[in-house]
């Protein structure tokens, strides 16, 4: 047994299976997808082969641009508070004694609901004359249009859904960060307070470094989902007004799913995967995990 485990052929035997499945539902289609952004194509007339035309129009397409501003913006700000917020809540869990799985729970529950349904629920409590809006009122305050604000280089309604998709998504960070915390060998931190450390010297001189490997996973994790980010914003403003909330995918969604323009839609996917392997590329040399992996 343990001679035909070591065999090669053996190996590959039992991996084929696998990597077959995973080349037939990931790779055939990225393919076929490369393939037709350089076609004109709309699912009913067979693809015309025109070169780099998709390219040239959408990177002249105004809205695209758009777009891939709000998509990096989201990006960025989603990097930005929920890692620093994540990272905080599992600190502060870590040392509670009691009830950490309650409040653990209550801040991941959020990311198991819907999505969608989440984003209506905004939607009504953003509403101009009702929930949030008419709590201020009441103290003699006039709430600003939440989900329809034009005004700005980055408008109050792309801060809004970034807020929105804080409150959603950091409870998945805060879980990782936890199980990176956990898996620290306490004596680490016992043998810093015996030396005389305080709780902050030993966050930052021993905590930190060692959730490098993690922080490296939670990273790329958050900007990968930040620049496929779609759900909220079609669901709450329905990428206006006057496509001021517009990301790559929606804007890919609406072209590909409303216009039947698939190769203009193709070649906006192909960019949105180059930005994701760029980011990628990007964070793994950032953050250098050798000296844990070793």
């Amino acid at each position: 047994m343990e001679k035909m485990l070591r065999s090669k052929k053996a190996i590959l035997f039992f991996e084929a299976p696998a990597l077959l499945l995973f080349t037939l539902i990931l790779f055939v289609p990225i393919i076929n997808d490369i393939w037709l952004s350089f076609c004109n194509y709309d699912a009913i007339n067979p693809a015309v082969f025109c070169g780099v035309e998709n390219f040239v129009a959408i990177f002249k397409d105004p809205v695209f641009v758009n777009a891939v501003k709000n998509t990096i913006f989201f990006m960025l700000f989603s990097l930005l508070t929920q890692q620093i917020c994540g990272l905080l809540l599992a600190a502060i869990l870590h040392n509670f004694k009691w009830g950490k799985n309650v409040y653990k729970n209550i801040i991941y529950l959020p990311n198991v609901l819907s999505s969608a349904a989440l984003a209506l629920l905004f939607c009504f409590l953003l509403k101009p004359k009702m929930g949030l809006n008419a709590l201020l009122a009441m103290v003699g305050i006039k709430g600003p249009n939440w989900l329809m604000s034009v005004k700005g280089y980055l408008p109050l309604t792309l801060w809004v859904i970034g807020i929105v998709s804080l409150w959603i998504y950091v409870g998945s960070t805060m879980m990782l960060y936890m199980a990176g915390i956990a898996g620290i060998d306490q004596s680490l931190f016992e043998a810093a307070y015996i030396d005389g450390a305080s709780r902050k010297q030993t966050f930052f001189r021993i905590t930190l470094p060692l959730l490098k490997p993690m922080t490296k996973t939670t990273v790329s994790l958050t900007c990968i989902g930040s620049l496929k980010f779609f759900d909220l914003v079609y669901n709450m403003t329905q990428s206006g007004p006057n496509n001021k909330t517009q990301t790559i995918a929606t804007w890919l969604y609406k072209q590909g799913f409303q216009f039947f323009k698939y190769g203009y839609a193709s070649a906006m996917s192909v960019v949105l995967l180059i930005l994701c392997l760029v980011t990628t590329l990007i964070v793994n040399v950032s953050i250098n995990t050798k000296e844990f992996e070793g």
